[in-house]
């Protein structure tokens, strides 16, 4: 079964992870593209404090630990939204797979948009895209 490709430029990162963890559990094969071309809405000071502070609230040994990488990131905001702990869940979590850019394999591929997920339906015209998130961090991509 081919995988549904979705562009992940200009989408709502939350709204994108709950819309690609139903469609994951429901059976779909996923991949999403340009990842890191996501917005996370809110004040960009607020959104980088939180990520950092998710980023130091483990411990060094012991974890919670908290990616850097856009595609990793987006993957732990999928990660919650699916019951992961569970046989089903870890299923469906492994049928997702998200990518900086557009890797060979998708180059020809329909590439699909989520207008529900689109940046437009904000209310508020503060965002910072998941690469600003990412480079935040430390991560060099």
């Amino acid at each position: 079964m081919a995988a549904t490709v979705i562009d992940a430029t200009g989408l709502r990162l939350g709204r994108l992870a709950s819309i690609t963890a139903k469609r994951a559990l429901a059976g779909e094969e996923i991949a999403i593209v340009n990842i890191e071309q996501a917005v996370v809405s809110g004040a960009k000071a607020r959104i980088l404090a939180d990520y950092d502070e998710k980023r130091k609230r483990g411990s060094r040994e012991g974890g919670p630990f908290f990616p850097r990488r856009p595609e990793d990131i987006a993957k732990r905001t999928i990660r919650g939204m699916l019951p992961y702990k569970r046989e089903r869940g870890a299923a469906a979590y492994k049928r997702i797979r998200a990518y900086v850019g557009v890797p060979a394999q998708f180059a020809d591929a329909k590439l699909e948009t989520l207008e529900c997920a689109h940046i437009e339906g904000l209310s508020t015209p503060k965002y910072v895209t998941v690469a600003a998130v990412s480079r935040s961090l430390g991560a060099k991509f």
